[in-house]
Parts: structure tokens; sequence; C-alpha cells
């Protein structure tokens, strides 16, 4: 379900991996948030993360680089790994 989208930031145009997860209600997609924000703190590597009721999207770049490096595919990982463990 990640999907490579083209994105930019405020100097250049690049790519991120994004995913949209789903949930049942404003305070499930909250709770995701605060998980895959724990996860960025703890690997240091920060996504940007857009919630809404009933959904959360996620999207993983790295910024040094103005693109996507394999540790954004590890990240993506992980952050699926948090979905599966509720």
């Amino acid at each position: 379900g990640w999907q490579i989208v083209p994105g930019s930031d405020s100097k250049r145009t690049l790519q991120k991996l994004v995913k949209t997860f789903s949930f049942d209600n404003y305070q499930q997609a909250m709770d995701f948030t605060n998980r895959v924000a724990d996860l960025a703190e703890v690997e240091d590597h920060h996504p940007a993360l857009l919630t809404e009721w009933g959904k959360v999207t996620v999207s993983w770049w790295t910024h040094k680089i103005g693109g996507l490096h394999r540790n954004d595919f590890i990240m993506a990982a992980k952050t699926d790994q948090l979905l599966a463990e509720d």
C-alpha cells in the first residue's frame, strides 16, 4: 500500500513514500499517530504526519538527500508493524 509520489520542499522537487492508514474514529487515528511519533523519536527519523478523522497519512523521505533512502523503506515497514501490533 505504500506509494512513491512526487513532492517538494522549499528548495526542490523530490520523491516521498506515502501511505494512508484507515481507522474507525479520531481517537484510534491519534493513537496511531502518537505511536509513529514515538518510533520516529527512537529512530531519529521523522515523517510528515497528517491526522484526520478516521485516517492518518504518513510520508517518509530523507530531507538531507532530497528523496528516498533505504532507511525510508525500513521506516515504512516499521510503521506497518505498528499497525500489526494492534
